[in-house]
């Protein structure tokens, strides 16, 4: 049973027809979002995330989520995991392609993570949201490439099954985009559903769709979804060649990994908040470079065009 009951980020100002008339109560629901936490690359994971959560239960949001490359299911990250349940409401959990690493299964992070499935829905003051998986493999071979980054038929069936039939505006999570040369490899047809769900309602019932896994700060509006990267909280990657060190020779000897990126000195996460009249509005975070920028150790750009940003920038969206 699944149902549990820009571009760079620049504010912008996007209006096209909404889904709820003026006359109605505002509802409003807020949540915190990280993603790219990597505890096992980042030396400083733990105090990145305490942070997250420390000012989410201050704000008292209504629920948290993190969109994956959070954790792998060792023993000694039940600490790390310990520290999101701290969280006084309800927290969810999004499968990043790096979650398996190491010769984990899906399954045995769904355990870990003590998710009900991979891929689920759930309600929260008047908005319908949906958790999608996007790690199963492509069925062609001569499509796929690295990591699994596909949505299967089974999962893209009960999706059209469950946005057909909440009566609330839809939003979804999922790790890797649904857009892009290094998005969902099916992207293409996943947003022809949804393009088809709001066609067949003839309003904007399914309104946007937030990942992480590009590290990016941007947002994208396509045939009047919004499609909305959430940063790292942790880094840039920049890879082999540009590797230098932005820490102690002790930290980068016990965390070889880190290396090969460009650091946020501050971690990086949003706060969302949704408005029934039409309205998201993201709060984020900003941060100095640790160490050189990506510009300072000549690092030419990233293959798909967005520029390096050691910010979430804040942002409002109209529906």
């Amino acid at each position: 049973m699944k149902n549990f009951t820009q571009g760079s980020l620049f504010p912008l100002l996007l209006a096209f027809c909404g889904l709820i008339s003026s006359c109605e109560s505002e509802k409003v629901v807020s949540f915190g979002v990280i993603t790219d936490v990597h505890q096992d690359i980042m030396h400083d994971a733990e105090e990145r995330l305490s942070r997250f959560v420390e000012e989410m239960n201050t704000i008292q949001t209504d629920f948290i989520i993190q969109l994956g490359d959070f954790c792998r299911p060792y023993d000694h990250n039940k600490d790390f995991l310990n520290i999101y349940n701290d969280f006084g409401g309800k927290g969810y959990h999004v499968i990043g392609n790096h979650d398996m690493d190491g010769g984990f299964s899906r399954d045995s992070v769904i355990k870990y993570w003590g998710m009900e499935s991979n891929y689920y829905s759930f309600n929260q003051n008047g908005f319908h949201f949906v958790v999608l998986d996007g790690n199963d493999k492509n069925p062609d071979p001569n499509r796929a490439s690295g990591y699994a980054r596909f949505i299967g038929q089974d999962q893209l069936n009960w999706l059209k099954e469950d946005l057909e039939s909440t009566e609330y505006p839809a939003f979804l999570f999922s790790h890797q985009p649904l857009r892009g040369e290094f998005g969902i490899e099916n992207a293409n047809e996943i947003r022809a559903l949804l393009e088809e769900i709001n066609d067949s309602f003839g309003k904007q019932k399914v309104i946007a769709s937030l990942n992480g896994h590009s590290h990016a700060d941007t947002v994208f509006r396509i045939n009047d979804i919004f499609y909305i990267e959430i940063n790292s909280s942790s880094y840039e990657w920049l890879g082999g060649e540009y590797q230098h060190e932005s820490y102690s020779k002790e930290v980068h000897n016990d965390y070889p990994y880190i290396s090969y990126t460009a650091p946020y000195e501050q971690a990086l996460w949003a706060l969302i908040e949704i408005s029934s009249k039409g309205e998201i509005r993201i709060t984020g975070k900003e941060s100095d470079w640790k160490g050189p920028s990506p510009d300072e150790i000549g690092y030419p750009g990233r293959k798909d065009g967005i520029g390096s940003s050691s910010r979430i920038r804040d942002t409002v969206l109209v529906f």
